[in-house]
């Protein structure tokens, strides 16, 4: 989920789906967050596999080209249904087990996942102190607190209503990034992006009806959760920039602090579960081996292969995704003004995240023997 936040926060969001950039550290997230913004990279500039230069006649280049766009498009779809799911997968899980409890599974089997890839890869994990230190604060704000928010808010909302409160994130993100980030100045198409973004939260919610049959508590923590992502991401860039270690080492730290951190915090506020109810156990399961574990290296791949701007088109699928696999699957109930509203959000989320053409005016020239210039 998976995500997915600030048009500006560019080194940093592009490592949360494990771009070739060594600027930040990343972190797995449930969404694309989840939700991390398209941002102009190396990558980026590299030209798409499908537009590439055509093969000469009588080679196979084309068919390998071809081969090549359909594998990454696949693997785009894969990522799209893991992350969408994941919501369900909260779901059903909260079924069987306290929301501290899906969580600590849910980061414990995503950090065993890239563990296992770790050491099959022969990596190291950072041994800076202070690098632990500040993914500390990160696997708190990027893993343990959004993921425990989102398990609270699903005892109490639809996993549906939970997924579009994630697609929130960018607006979140845009807004956080100008406070913080003295680079990024709001434009008019971004400011107008934010404001339709909150009229499809008032549509969602139903604003007009008195926000009557939404449990308002649960919505703020899943609307929280969304907050967080773009706290953490705006945290990692002001101070892991730069780091040298790999994303994988980097992400596998992080998810393993987070696992820590919930170590400690579950026992404290959930009792032990009587039994392990199989459909819940193998949902915590999926939801971290794939949703957080293997969805990493997924996008990961993407990311080096299409680059950060495609790769990260994701987080317009997941809400949709997760609202199809709720009604579908859960029985969850999917009033008129619930689909709207998030149409409205991600159209809102894309006008934040999107750039002004470059202009193509000619460039200034001096005049001979004038010394001035052309405006």
């Amino acid at each position: 989920m998976c995500y997915e936040v600030a048009d500006r926060i560019v080194d940093v969001m592009s490592t949360a789906t494990g771009a070739p950039n060594a600027s930040a550290a990343p972190a797995p997230s449930a969404a694309p967050a989840p939700l991390s913004t398209p941002a102009t990279t190396a990558a980026d500039a590299a030209t798409p596999v499908d537009a590439a230069t055509p093969a000469s006649p009588g080679t196979d280049g084309g068919f390998a080209r071809r081969s090549r766009a359909l594998g990454w498009r696949l693997r785009f779809a894969v990522l799209s249904l893991i992350w969408g799911f994941s919501f369900l997968f909260i779901k059903v899980g909260t079924q069987g087990f306290a929301p501290l409890q899906v969580t600590l599974g849910r980061v414990t089997f995503g950090a065993l996942v890239l563990m296992a890839i770790l050491l099959v890869k022969r990596e190291r994990l950072p041994r800076s102190a202070r690098t632990w230190g500040h993914l500390a604060v990160a696997a708190f704000f990027l893993n343990a607190l959004p993921f425990s928010l989102f398990a609270y808010s699903e005892l109490t909302i639809p996993s549906t209503l939970a997924g579009i409160c994630n697609a929130t994130s960018p607006l979140w993100g845009m807004v956080l990034s100008v406070v913080a980030l003295s680079e990024d100045r709001p434009t008019r198409r971004r400011v107008a992006g934010l404001g339709i973004g909150f009229l499809g939260v008032l549509t969602v919610l139903g604003a007009w009806q008195g926000f009557a049959g939404t449990d308002l508590t649960g919505t703020a923590m899943a609307l929280g959760a969304s907050l967080s992502y773009p706290i953490g991401w705006i945290y990692v860039r002001r101070t892991l920039a730069g780091a040298s270690h790999s994303h994988l080492a980097m992400s596998s730290t992080q998810l393993l602090l987070a696992a820590a951190q919930l170590a400690v915090v579950t026992p404290l506020f959930t009792t032990a579960p009587t039994g392990l109810p199989l459909i819940p156990l193998l949902a915590v399961f999926a939801l971290g081996a794939l949703g957080t574990g293997f969805a990493f290296l997924l996008q990961y791949g993407l990311v080096a292969e299409v680059g950060p701007t495609t790769a990260q088109m994701v987080t317009y699928f997941v809400p949709v995704i997760a609202t199809a696999a709720g009604v579908a699957l859960l029985d969850e109930n999917l009033s008129w003004n619930t689909p709207l509203g998030a149409l409205i959000i991600l159209a809102g989320a894309a006008l934040t995240q999107s750039r002004p053409r470059p202009s193509t005016a000619p460039r200034p020239t001096t005049i001979p023997n004038s010394g001035a210039q052309r405006r």
